[in-house]
C-alpha cells in the first residue's frame, strides 16, 4: 500500500511540475520603428496625436500644443517641442515618456514614442 501511494505522489509531482513548467507566456514587445524607412508627420506622426492627444479635448486648441492636424506642426516648433540636436531631449518626447508628467492620460506608449523618436531624429520635417 506505501508503494501505491509513493508512485502516486511521483505520478501526481510529475504532472504538476511538467503543467507549471509549460505555463510560460512569451513576452509581447512594442513594435520599433526601421530607421532606415522615413517617418512622415502626416501619415505617422498626426494619427497618434488624434487618437491620444487631441480626442479627449485637451490639446485640441484648449490647452497648448495645440495637436489638431491643421495646427500641430507650427505648433510643436513655435512652443520649442522640438529638439532635432538632441532627439530624446525633445519636450514632446519627453511627455510623451512620461519624463515630464503623465502624458497620454492613458499612458505612455513604447510603440508611439519610438516612432516620434525616430521622426524628430529625421529631422522632424513636414512631410
Amino acid at each position: 500500500m506505501k508503494t501505491k501511494s509513493i508512485i502516486q505522489f511521483i505520478i501526481y509531482t510529475g504532472i504538476l511540475l511538467t503543467t507549471a513548467a509549460s505555463c510560460t507566456y512569451d513576452e509581447v514587445l512594442p513594435f520599433e520603428p526601421d530607421p532606415t524607412v522615413d517617418v512622415f508627420f502626416g501619415q505617422d506622426i498626426t494619427p497618434i496625436f488624434e487618437s491620444s492627444c487631441n480626442s479627449s479635448g485637451c490639446h485640441n486648441g484648449a490647452v497648448a500644443p495645440d495637436l489638431r492636424a491643421s495646427a500641430a506642426y507650427d505648433a510643436l516648433w513655435t512652443g520649442g517641442y522640438i529638439n532635432i540636436g538632441t532627439p530624446e531631449q525633445s519636450e514632446l518626447y519627453l511627455w510623451m515618456t512620461d519624463a515630464k508628467g503623465p502624458m497620454p492620460p492613458l499612458g505612455s506608449n513604447a510603440t508611439n514614442n519610438a516612432l516620434v523618436l525616430q521622426w524628430i531624429e529625421q529631422g522632424a520635417e513636414n512631410n
